[in-house]
């Protein structure tokens, strides 16, 4: 099991969400990872948001859950959790995450590979009643 986080806040024309430039992949992405041993599944949210994207966040409700194999054909389980941030931590490590921007929630659906990251994303909009972000 992974998780993660969608860390959003006001923004000028509405929502914005944090994504994260992941250089291995080459894209962009919301925070997420797989649990540590003895972790749960909400500390491992926070730790990746954190380590991530360089803010400390508050757990908000859970917004979307995710099942698929990977490119090796093993299982995945991705919970994700609304973020608020409350304060910075260290940057993250440039080999891991080359950049992290805030978006406007309508914007981020365009900048995320199809699927799982924009599900995500869906799923925040409709909760929070946010525009056409799908």
């Amino acid at each position: 099991v992974a998780g993660g986080g969608l860390v959003a806040r006001p923004g000028p024309a509405g929502p914005e969400v944090l994504l994260v430039h992941r250089v291995r992949h080459g894209d962009w992405s919301i925070p997420k990872g797989a649990t540590a041993p003895g972790e749960t599944v909400q500390e491992c949210a926070l730790r990746e948001v954190r380590e991530e994207t360089g803010l400390r966040c508050r757990m908000g409700a859970e917004i979307h859950s995710v099942r698929y194999r990977d490119r090796n054909n093993r299982a995945k389980h991705v919970r994700f959790w609304h973020m608020t941030p409350v304060g910075t931590a260290a940057p993250p490590d440039p080999a891991e995450i080359d950049e992290v921007r805030w978006v406007p929630l309508d914007d981020a659906p365009a900048l995320l590979p199809r699927g799982r990251g924009r599900a995500g994303v869906a799923a925040f909009a409709r909760e929070h009643g946010a525009g056409r972000a799908a």
